[in-house]
């Protein structure tokens, strides 16, 4: 804290300006933030992924038989919140990704987020079975947190069969803290947030990285 208000000091007698002093020093947490940790959204990835969506529109468009346009398409989409634009894309693909485990927990994904909970969760479920571990774990998250109010029951199973699988995504063990929250179960919570703790210990050094961001947020709700 006292390097924070040294610096603030020494920018404000360098601008001669307060205000300025404030803007250039959190210009200057988000590009550490942004280097060192990623808690703060990125301002560029919006513009580049609109700019990949409308390029890829336009090669799907002039070659609609391109699948893997399709498939980073239809993902950007999701990315960007877009999901019943995505679900237009991923429906005509279920002959030719038939047996690919991402595919269905995709379409489930969107199903789910524009609220058709029986396809969205039939979706899911196909996925997990072609390849229960597929994206570390994170569909029986999705499914659990959908089950939640109508069904705690079958939610609590979705998140039992998460933890057999010895999910090693950080972020999946913030959501699993953030369910079972939601559920009013405080110890679990607590605990699903060591879990967490301890697997960024583990990791690689590579990988921390990517899962430093998760790793803090699970600090926090500890």
């Amino acid at each position: 804290m006292f390097k924070f208000t040294f610096l603030f000091l020494w920018l404000s007698w360098l601008f001669g300006n307060p205000i300025v002093a404030i803007i250039v020093l959190l210009i200057l947490l988000y590009a550490l933030d942004r280097k060192f940790i990623g808690l703060s959204p990125s301002l560029l990835k919006p513009i580049k992924r609109r700019s990949r969506i409308s390029k890829l529109k336009q090669r799907v468009e002039a070659s609609p038989s391109d699948v893997s346009a399709k498939q980073e398409l239809a993902r950007l989409l999701m990315e960007g919140k877009r999901y019943k634009e995505a679900l237009h894309i991923w429906e005509p693909l279920q002959g030719v990704l038939e047996d690919s485990a991402e595919y269905w927990d995709d379409l489930g994904h969107c199903y789910l987020e524009t609220g058709d909970t029986e396809k969205g969760e039939a979706s899911t479920l196909r996925g997990l079975k072609l390849n229960p571990r597929v994206k570390y774990g994170a569909p029986y998250l999705r499914l659990a947190d959908s089950n939640r109010k109508r069904d705690p029951e079958q939610a609590l199973a979705y998140l039992q069969s998460f933890q057999e699988i010895h999910s090693s995504s950080c972020e999946a063990y913030d959501r699993l803290s953030t369910i079972y929250k939601g559920m009013g179960r405080a110890e679990d919570a607590k605990r699903a947030a060591d879990e967490g703790l301890r697997l960024y210990k583990s990791l690689p050094k590579y990988r921390r990285r990517s899962e430093r961001k998760w790793a803090i947020r699970l600090l926090l709700k500890k």
